[in-house]
């Protein structure tokens, strides 16, 4: 297992002169939000689709449905709000309801998830690490950066469903690094997920740093650079690598 802890020893802080962030679970944690757009979505649902919203009304169900919808559309993989738009499509039609509603139903779903509530060390990190590198937001999820609150922390932003593929795939990154003007090895790529962020930014030539903001164990090969417990821990490790 890879401590919580800062630890700069592998972390090259003179290469880095851009940082890349994830989102989703690293600026905010990402299932209060959902759960709480599902049951907006789930009121909505009662006043114009009740036979839907009565399917709907066991916990879990409409992920169930989007798991199934997410294995019969394996051409939207990289496109979590068509996913979602396409499992309320299939609760409308499994209940005899208008599948059309799926649309008005999402915007309604879509407009509560960008209500996100950030992590206590979001804000004064993304203040801090802006003032001194180039932000690029790179995440699988749909949520928007100027919508969530954060845009103007950030030269730019890339999510899987408008570049056409996402994470651990190399492209995103590499693209994440052009938008300001870098090769990948001059960034570091800062996210919760494993597999997504650190060995898909390492895979694409970037510095990486684990976001783990409680002890999981340490499944891959490559290693990241840098492990924090959270954002405020990276930036003391930046500052004391020569930020």
């Amino acid at each position: 297992m890879l401590p919580a802890t800062p630890d700069s020893l592998t972390l090259d802080v003179k290469r880095i002169a851009a940082i890349s962030l994830d989102l989703d679970d690293t600026l905010w944690p990402i299932w209060p939000t959902i759960e709480r757009a599902e049951r907006v979505l789930h009121a909505w649902l009662m006043r114009e689709a009740p036979r839907t919203a009565n399917l709907l009304v066991t916990p879990g169900v409409l992920r169930e449905l989007r798991e199934a919808t997410a294995k019969e559309r394996s051409d939207l993989a990289h496109d979590l709000s068509a996913l979602r738009r396409e499992s309320i499509r299939a609760a409308l039609k499994r209940s005899g309801e208008d599948p059309a509603l799926a649309e008005p139903a999402f915007d309604i779903f879509f407009a509560e998830r960008q209500r996100v509530e950030l992590y206590d060390d979001a804000l004064p990190a993304l203040k801090w690490l802006s003032e001194r590198y180039p932000l690029v937001a790179v995440s699988n999820g749909n949520a928007d950066v100027h919508r969530t609150g954060v845009g103007r922390w950030f030269r730019s932003a890339f999510n899987a469903r408008e570049f056409g593929s996402g994470k651990p795939h190399a492209p995103i990154f590499r693209a994440a690094a052009a938008s300001v003007g870098l090769l990948p090895k001059d960034v570091l790529h800062v996210g919760d997920d494993a597999a997504l962020d650190v060995v898909g930014a390492l895979g694409a030539g970037m510095q990486a740093a684990w976001l783990v903001r409680d002890e999981r164990p340490w499944e891959h090969d490559a290693r990241p650079q840098l492990v924090v417990p959270n954002l405020h821990a990276l930036c003391v490790a930046l500052q004391a690598g020569g930020a």
